[in-house]
């Protein structure tokens, strides 16, 4: 039921549903949005949908070369700046950058992330998924905060996952540094650590009228699977023992 000028939510949606048709009655012009990872996976799917709807797209990029091939072919409002989540500097350079440059961001959206990775260390010597998937994300909203505040109905999105299920953050050791490296639980904590963010985020929005959620949007392939080796996929159930996609897991994107 609709109140007001709010649109009716929904309910029709389901694991197959395409970004395509969720947008489909939305307007996005003069909208302004953040995508992380917006030049790989399903993000880049997002910006091409988003931007087609005539959003204004700023994607921070790790690799301006590959973001240029990947965003090439794709018609809308779409600019790029560096940035790297593992490096808490480069991410207030990119903040800087936004806020310069604009009065307004309506959506911002955490795609960005790292699975499962071999132990790697960033920053200050954080763990690398805590590091880039919670703590560069948590860097970047604090240094927008100004703009945050200032869009009226600013929604924050940050992909979480069925993964958090695997551990809670390990306060007494969040870095791996008394206890052996275990690739899982150091993705579990990091995913734990993203809906945490969402939940005191969207409590600091609430007198701005902003909302932020933690979303998981299914098992998809994409380059996020690309320290796993076939053998553990199919052991895990995301490919069948013919190493094709299982009934679990959605078609994926190659970039």
């Amino acid at each position: 039921m609709s109140t007001g000028d709010q649109q009716p939510v929904r309910s029709d949606f389901d694991g197959k549903t395409t970004v395509d048709e969720v947008l489909d009655s939305a307007e996005l012009t003069g909208k302004t949005a953040i995508v992380t990872g917006g030049y790989s996976g399903i993000g880049l799917e997002l910006v091409r949908a988003m931007a087609k709807k005539g959003a204004k797209i700023i994607v921070p990029v790790r690799s301006p070369e590959k973001a240029r091939e990947s965003l090439a072919g794709i018609a809308g409002d779409i600019v790029t700046h560096e940035m790297d989540l593992g490096d808490i500097a480069s991410v207030r350079r990119f903040a800087k950058q936004v806020s310069d440059a604009t009065s307004r961001l309506d959506f911002l959206i955490n795609n960005a992330g790292i699975m499962a990775c071999p132990e790697t260390r960033v920053g200050p010597g954080w763990e690398a998924q805590f590091g880039v998937n919670h703590m560069g994300h948590f860097a970047l909203a604090r240094a927008l905060w100004p703009l945050l505040t200032a869009t009226p109905g600013l929604r924050v999105v940050a992909l979480s996952s069925t993964g958090h299920k695997r551990s809670d953050v390990l306060w007494d050791d969040i870095q791996f540094e008394k206890t052996p490296y275990d690739k899982w639980v150091a993705y579990g904590q990091a995913k734990t650590a993203n809906a945490l963010f969402a939940n005191a985020l969207s409590r600091r929005l609430r007198d701005s009228g902003g909302l932020a959620f933690s979303v998981h949007p299914g098992g998809i392939f994409t380059p996020l699977q690309r320290h796993l080796e076939k053998e553990e996929m199919i052991a895990l159930g995301w490919l069948d023992e013919n190493g094709e996609l299982s009934e679990l897991a959605k078609q994926g994107f190659k970039t």
